[in-house]
Order: C-alpha cells, then structure tokens, then sequence
C-alpha cells in the first residue's frame, strides 16, 4: 500500500535564494512611465518641492507609490515591494520620507495638485500620439464619464459621513475616459467628498467636467466633438445649460429622471414610433426598444435637447418600479447630438455602463479604501491612484493586443506582473530572463518589446 502524501508536492524553502526578482512582469509599467515621459514630466512639475540636497526625487517617490498601487498595494507602506527590487525599481525612499512628503502636498492643496494634473495631462496628449489608431480619440471623438463611488470608511476620518446607502464614509466623484470596446479606459479627474455629498449637485458635476476636460488635448476641450455622459445624477438644468453654454458646446448624454410629464409621454408614444434597441454588432437587443419624446413634455428645456425613452422587458427577478408600464422598464436620457439614429444613440447611452467596469478596476486599484485621515491626504491619494490607473491603460493601450487590452487589474496583476525572473548582469546590461513555463512569457517579452520601439521623449 502507497504512503499518500497528498494532493501537492512538499517542497523545502529556504531564504538563500539570489538573483530572482518578483514582481518582475512590472518592468512593462516601468517602460511605460519612461517612453511616456512620464519621470521626467513628474520630476519637473513637483521640482518646488524638492528640498536642498533631498536624496530623493519628489517626482519619483510620488511614480513609486503609483506603481506599488498598480501592482496590487493600498496603502503607503506597500511601497516596500519595490524597495526590495532596486535593480528594477531604482532607488525608494523610505517610510518617513514619504509620508513626509504627502504631508507636504496635501498642506500645498491646489497647487500642488495643479501641479501633478498638468504633468497628467501633458504626458496623456502624447501617450495618445503614441497610440494612434488605438488611442481613445481615434475616431474624432473623445467620451468622458462622470459617475459617483462610495467608499467606505471604517474608522472616524475627516469628512467621513452616512452615505444615502446607509453606510459610513465619502463619496468621490470620478470621470473616466471611454476607450470603446477594444480597450479599458482612463481616469481624468477625481473629487473627494464627504460621504454625505448629494447626488443631483451641479456645482460638483461642472467642477468635475472642468478638471476632466483640462486633462484632454486642447482641440478637446470645447466643440462636440467631446461627449460628457452621466447618469440621471447629471439630469440638471444648470449642468446642461453650463456644458452647452457659449465657447463651449460639448455634446451630451445624460440620464433623466422618470418624472410624471416623461411617463405620461412615453405611454402615448404610438407602436410604429418605437424603434428596436441594437446589441454593439448591429443585431437587434431582443425585447428592447426606443422612441424619441416630443411635444409638451420639451416644453421649459434646453434648446436642442432630445429626450429618448428607452423601454425593455425586465430581466427575470428584477422588480418593476412605479415608473414603469405595461411590464416593461422605462429610462430616459437626455442628448443634443442628431447625426446618430435613435437606436444607435440608445447604445451609446446604455454603454456607459462601462463607467461602473472602470469604478471596479479602481477599488482595486487603491480606491476600495482611502487609508489616510485628513481630506487633504487622501486627495493627493486620489492623485496618485488616478497615477496607477494612468498606467494600466497606457501599458495595455501601447503594448498589448487583442482580449489582453481589456484585461481589468486583477488579470493584469497574475498574469503579467506577478511572473519571477532571474536578473542577469552582463557587462553594462541587465537582463531579466523569465521562466520559460510561464504561460504568458511570450505575452510579457512581446509588450516589453512593442514598448522599447517606441521613440524616447523629447
């Protein structure tokens, strides 16, 4: 009878290990901040802050915090995974030396985070340059979603609140830039705010579409050819009467809310008037259609606003809501934008729930938690997550194709940043030779590869 020795091999581990280096997949990201220019546009924005005959680069302490986020961390201290691979990393300033530095931006406030956004927005024109067809504004248009995330919070922090979920903490609101289905998308702005923010606040929505559009290429930053989308918590008249104001004339996007005017006029909307919802591919969404509003129910809006009611068959468990007809679930959006058809417009809409995919990738990304105390602290965090996000769609977006461009982080992180690798040193080069096994080694090497044949920077 065989001795069982169970499901997995026994091993011995020992401490004597040298020349492997973990985490060696996050050379991609390391390459990525250096043919972005990323270092140098960092180092030169937060030069004010650099102390006479300071070890350490303000503007490289604040890239390793978002590269030690990128790679999994949610705190300060997670900064230690990078410390431990200088041969990859460089030099990383130590744990007092950086929260030292937080404590000396956030005490800075606007200007210090004036500072770092304008580094932002130069290195995102040219990482888009740098992309090409694959860069968001490929097709003539740039779409920025505006949506809000609670994040918890679970101890007595600044300006940590009851939520209108019943839960304590802030409400942030966050933009993101649409990469279409081949790809993710990129934060641009980011507001902290107490968790008891109101939803329907116009003033934060222009103050949010005012730091989005900063982050964008100057041709961007008026005209229709950028479309702001939001939920029904963007449905104010003096949001829309602000983004369609004189000088500026930004295409919108906007959920309504089903108010008793709307429903009245959707159920009046005769059958032939109803067009069928199409799925990204051009079929027909079974069960879904879509019909534009007019008559009295435009009365008091904004010129050229379109109000398109959407209705469809409800998913198998879902609740009606009052709002609703006929078994079927009513929702409104409004959009100033006529050279789309009525069903193409519906989707576009409905594909702002690509929003809630880039909320996702950012709890994981440093945004599940706020870990600092004062509101202050925690805004240079948002800066600095909004850093690490910046990245995992700027890798991806220069150096990976196919399926793998839409990897969220978590897949990004097992399967490319966690691979080991030995370090080799050769003459004046060091090589890290992955495991062959590996089963995305060839995946690693050939983005690695796609991003040294990039030009350098100016």
């Amino acid at each position: 009878m065989n001795k069982r020795i169970g499901s997995y091999p026994r091993v011995r581990v020992q401490d004597n290990g040298d020349g492997v280096v973990s985490q060696a997949g996050g050379v991609l990201l390391v390459e990525t901040v250096r043919k972005a220019g990323l270092d140098t546009a960092m180092s030169a924005a937060l030069m004010p802050w650099r102390k006479l005959r300071a070890a350490h680069d303000p503007g490289k302490i604040l890239l390793d915090l978002a590269l030690a986020v990128a790679l999994g961390g949610d705190c300060l201290s997670d900064v230690a995974a990078l410390r431990a691979e200088p041969q990859v990393f460089g030099p990383v300033a130590s744990d007092p030396t950086i929260s030292r530095l937080v404590d000396t931006l956030a005490t800075a406030g606007p200007r210090a985070l004036t500072a770092i956004r304008r580094a932002r927005a130069e290195v995102r024109e040219r990482v888009w340059m740098l992309a090409g067809m694959d860069a968001p504004d490929a097709g003539g248009q740039v779409i920025v979603d505006i949506d809000g995330v609670l994040v918890l919070a679970h101890s007595d922090k600044q300006d940590a609140a009851a939520t209108w979920k019943r839960t304590f903490g802030r409400h942030p609101l966050v933009a993101f830039v649409d990469h279409g289905r081949a790809g993710s998308g990129e934060p641009v702005a980011a507001m902290l705010r107490p968790g008891n923010a109101g939803s329907n606040t116009a003033a934060d929505h222009i103050t949010m579409t005012r730091l989005a559009l900063a982050q964008l290429p100057k041709h961007y930053r008026r005209g229709r050819r950028t479309l702001i989308r939001t939920d029904s918590a963007g449905g104010t008249y003096d949001f829309l009467n602000w983004l369609t104001a004189r000088g500026r004339w930004l295409s919108y996007s906007v959920g309504m809310t089903i108010t008793e005017a709307i429903h009245h006029a959707a159920l009046h909307v005769p059958d032939s008037a109803w067009t069928p919802a199409v799925e990204p591919d051009g079929q027909v969404r079974d069960g879904a259609w879509a019909a534009e509003l007019a008559g009295d129910v435009l009365k008091g809006r904004l010129a050229g606003m379109r109000l398109i009611v959407r209705k469809e068959r409800p998913h198998p468990g879902a609740q009606l809501r009052f709002a609703d007809a006929d078994g079927m679930r009513l929702t409104c959006f409004a959009t100033n934008t006529t050279c789309t058809a009525i069903a193409r417009q519906e989707l576009r809409h409905r594909q702002r729930a690509r929003a809630e995919d880039r909320i996702r990738a950012a709890r994981d990304t440093g945004l599940r938690n706020l870990p600092l105390h004062h509101t202050a602290q925690n805004q240079v965090w948002l800066e600095i997550v909004q850093l690490a996000l910046d990245l995992l769609a700027w890798m991806p977006m220069l150096a990976l194709t196919g399926t793998a461009r839409r990897w969220e982080p978590e897949r990004l992180r097992l399967r490319l940043f966690s691979a080991a690798a030995r370090l080799a040193t050769t003459g004046r080069q060091r090589i890290l030779r992955l495991a062959r096994h590996w089963s995305w080694t060839d995946l690693i090497t050939t983005a690695f590869s796609r991003l040294q044949a990039l030009p350098k920077p100016d």
